[in-house]
């Protein structure tokens, strides 16, 4: 039985949200799975990904192949590192210690990298956001100055009656 670690798509039309699943190569993408492994929501940012990465490595030893988009997941969460790091201390070039060591490093830095990029997603949404206040601000004073009615200007006073007169004689003819 070949097995793949695949995703599983869930949510409603428009909205994915994905399992991360090991199952057989034969069954449908949607059907019977073997044991799920974590879930993905790409619609998120940065993407949420929950993984298991100690039940992904053993898949990975037990000689499940994952598809493309798995492959990435697992490298992005590091199941593959994992993955690599159990082999070197099956072949003897590490020892345990040192392969949990350095998978933690590797942790740690990636924890470190998603935060800066949170923190900077964050401090772009709000300077987007005060500069809308700005436009919309500026957008609402222009309104105001455009309603109010220009006060006329009155040359003489004493000659807007007299013109007032003519004209109506004017008319009267």
């Amino acid at each position: 039985m070949s097995v793949k670690i695949r995703l599983q798509r869930h949510g409603k039309k428009g909205k994915p949200f994905y399992w991360i699943v090991a199952a057989d190569a034969r069954s449908k993408r949607d059907g019977k799975f073997l044991e799920k492994l974590g879930v993905y929501n790409p619609t998120t940012n940065p993407a949420t990904i929950e993984l298991d990465v100690d039940g992904s490595v053993k898949w990975l030893q037990n000689g499940a192949q994952p598809t493309e988009t798995a492959k990435r997941l697992l490298s992005y969460k590091g199941a593959m590192l994992k993955n690599h790091l159990v082999g070197g201390v099956r072949k003897g070039a590490l020892t345990e210690e040192q392969a949990e060591e350095k998978f933690n490093a590797w942790v740690e830095e990636k924890a470190a990298k998603i935060a800066s990029k949170e923190g900077d997603l964050s401090k772009a949404a709000a300077q987007a956001k005060a500069e809308a206040l700005k436009a919309e601000q500026a957008v609402n004073e222009a309104r105001i100055a455009a309603a109010q009615p220009e006060p006329e200007v009155v040359a003489d006073a004493e000659d807007a009656p007299a013109e007032a007169t003519e004209a109506a004689a004017d008319s009267e003819e």
